[in-house]
């Protein structure tokens, strides 16, 4: 069951950046199927894995991508850095109390936030560092 598709816009022409961000789609998948998943009743230990699995996999990503900007001498990399702290504060600061009280409508406002924020975040500022990026070739 898919509710994020990934799309060619979401294409920037960098491999590695593109399949990161595939990987972050399909953990948001992974997510909505938990939250479509009526047989499982307590869906606690789960929502708190894919959040951390996805904190975890946002870190990785976001080293990979800074270290990108830097070695392309990408002149926006600190507000671009200044965003990628900002998203992981947020799931830093998920309170697990509210998890509990509403597990399906925590899971839902996480996944609704997270992928407004992640395909904004890569149809403008990501796109233009691949932009950028393509100016030096």
């Amino acid at each position: 069951m898919y509710m994020f598709q990934w799309k060619k816009e979401y294409e920037t022409g960098i491999k590695t950046i593109d399949e990161q961000h595939q990987e972050l789609f399909r953990i948001a998948n992974k997510s909505y199927a938990l939250l479509k998943n009526d047989m499982i009743l307590d869906k606690y230990d789960r929502v708190v894995e894919i959040l951390n699995e996805l904190l975890d996999y946002c870190e990785y990503h976001f080293s990979t991508e800074e270290k990108y900007l830097l070695d392309i001498g990408y002149k926006k990399f600190v507000s671009h850095k200044a965003q990628h702290e900002g998203f992981i504060k947020k799931l830093r600061d998920i309170n697990f109390d509210e998890i509990d009280e509403d597990q399906d409508k925590y899971l839902m406002g996480i996944l609704e936030f997270f992928i407004k924020w992640i395909s904004g975040h890569i149809l403008s500022r990501d796109m233009d560092y691949a932009r950028y990026s393509r100016t030096l070739s």
